[in-house]
């Protein structure tokens, strides 16, 4: 129960914190040595590379669903002339939860082999 405790900040922190930094990479090096380094591999003894992967495609579920990651979400809306500037969000998001959820189930059986 503890690590699952301690996957769910990790998987928030990229869904919320990836899409407003301007880098990928840098986002995903932000939440992996805020909460992935100390808590999950030191702590728990996660694998750091499933752990490291798994964290950045969790990291783009956010994306799908935030105005911040523009190229991704307003930009198409602008080129294609659409009348509402989020429909790309909104025709977006099942498929960001569901990849969210799949995403967690994938570490809590993987990471912690």
């Amino acid at each position: 129960m503890i690590r699952v405790r301690s996957l769910v900040p990790l998987a928030l922190l990229g869904c919320l914190a990836l899409p407003a930094v301007a880098a990928l990479t840098l986002g995903a090096a932000l939440s992996v040595a805020g909460i992935g380094l100390p808590l999950l591999i030191h702590r728990h003894g996660a694998d750091p590379a499933i752990l490291g992967s798994l964290g950045m495609l969790t990291g783009y579920c956010g994306t799908l669903l935030t105005p911040m990651a523009a190229n991704f979400n307003l930009v198409p809306a602008a080129l294609l002339e659409l009348d509402d500037p989020y429909a790309v969000i909104r025709a977006q998001w099942p498929t960001a939860l569901a990849l969210l959820v799949v995403n967690l189930a994938l570490m809590l059986g993987l990471v912690f082999r």
